[in-house]
């Protein structure tokens, strides 16, 4: 059974009906019921009870659950998924003992109604809201913001009542049986990653902050400064010559390069980014025209102080990777819809990139540039980051042909 369309999952959610959201099979590999909370009746709290079997759980957005009163389970969340509970709640007029099909309706109802005030629900109850991240599954791929987001692109109100799937034998149903039920129940089922590509294609998530004038030890360019609705990083653009895309011009020379301040500033041995952003600079500065794209994503993706704990993991024997994952992170936890939008207000469409990671090439793609050539940045290794580079060859596919080559190295 094929993934329905996002626009077919908003619909099915507008017109009230329940859809089954699935997340990825190295996440919780579950699939959730979600109905909006603005078309949620009795009826639809029995079947997701009845059919479901899981928590039945109400995604809110934090203003509303703010403006409830409606504080979090726990200060200190230690879930594997950091899933956001609140405190229990119910309606505190029109129920009974809170448990019923119709009681939780009703507090549905209370929870979305603008009149409601904080003192209007009691607390603990029989329903769990659920605390959504703002920027919702951009900032988190989770049911929690996924459902949100659909209320909210389906213009209703932004919340949904959402509940986990279950097995007949009591495990979670998995993409097999949920494809089984979907077909019984007439249902369609969408994913939290088609949802995530939606939002990167169709909603503009970065705006330009300052330009101006920027000579260099390579030559004068033009900085401009963005910031992005999702996540708090103040990227940069460094632009040379003209990279307007008039008839017969050919494709922009083009970097992306993550922030690393050991490397780009302070000159660390460890790694190669600094000399790759010195090559890059003189590329584009030799070709005449092309963007450097500077994004604050250090150590992959992790932050600065995390990459100094790798850094300590790598002194005692771990490589790259497996200091990442020692830390509770991912290989690369690098996302490039954002640098994407970014060379999009720019206006480019077609480049040549810079690069030696062909995940990269695909990570842009997805957002609709085309990257017409792409052109390694290979710089020698040294003892300290021959480790660091076979790694990257090895786990991360980067494409490196001299790696692993040097003597002697001592860090990852």
């Amino acid at each position: 059974m094929a993934l329905a369309s996002v626009t077919e999952i908003i619909a099915d959610i507008k017109a009230g009906k329940f859809v089954i959201i699935v997340d990825d099979d190295d996440r919780e590999n579950e699939g959730d019921l979600v109905i909006a909370a603005d078309k949620t009746t009795p009826d639809a709290i029995n079947f997701m009870a009845k059919n479901g079997r899981g928590l039945i759980c109400v995604s809110l957005t934090g203003s509303r659950l703010d403006e409830l009163n409606i504080p979090l389970m726990v200060q200190d969340n230690t879930s594997k998924h950091t899933t956001a509970f609140t405190v229990s709640v119910e309606a505190g007029h029109r129920v009974s003992t809170g448990i019923s099909a119709a009681d939780r309706a009703e507090t549905v109802k209370t929870l979305i109604n603008p009149n409601t005030r904080p003192q209007d629900l009691l607390r603990p109850g029989h329903t769990f809201p659920l605390r959504a991240k703002d920027g919702g599954v951009l900032v988190r791929a989770g049911h929690t913001e996924a459902s949100v987001d659909l209320a909210r692109m389906a213009g209703l109100y932004p919340a949904c009542v959402i509940c986990e799937i279950m097995d007949d034998d009591g495990t979670m149903a998995r993409r097999p049986k949920l494809e089984i039920l979907a077909s019984e129940w007439g249902l369609k089922i969408g994913s939290v990653a088609d949802i995530i590509a939606y939002r990167r294609r169709t909603e503009k998530l970065v705006h330009r902050v300052a330009e101006a004038h920027l000579p260099t030890r390579y030559g004068d360019f033009t900085i401009i400064g963005f910031k992005s609705e999702v996540d708090p990083g103040e990227h940069m653009a460094l632009i040379y010559g003209d990279i307007s895309n008039h008839e017969n011009a050919e494709p922009v020379l083009t970097r992306v390069h993550s922030e690393c301040l050991t490397g780009d500033v302070l000159g660390s041995l460890r790694c190669d980014c600094g000399e790759q952003l010195d090559f890059a600079l003189k590329q584009i500065t030799a070709a005449g025209r092309g963007v450097l794209l500077y994004m604050r994503q250090e150590g992959r993706g992790i932050g600065f102080h995390n990459k100094i704990c790798a850094y300590a993991l790598q002194d005692k024997g771990q490589d790259t990777v497996e200091a990442n994952q020692s830390l509770g992170f991912d290989a690369d936890l690098r996302d490039y819809g954002i640098g994407a939008q970014i060379l999009a207000d720019l206006g480019l469409h077609d480049i040549k990139l810079l690069t030696n990671n062909p995940k990269k090439v695909v990570g842009l793609e997805g957002y609709g540039l085309k990257v017409v050539e792409t052109i390694g940045i290979e710089i020698p290794s040294n003892p300290h980051n021959v480790k660091y580079l076979e790694t990257k060859r090895l786990k991360l596919g980067h494409i490196l042909k001299q790696a692993g080559k040097a003597e002697g190295a001592t860090s990852g």
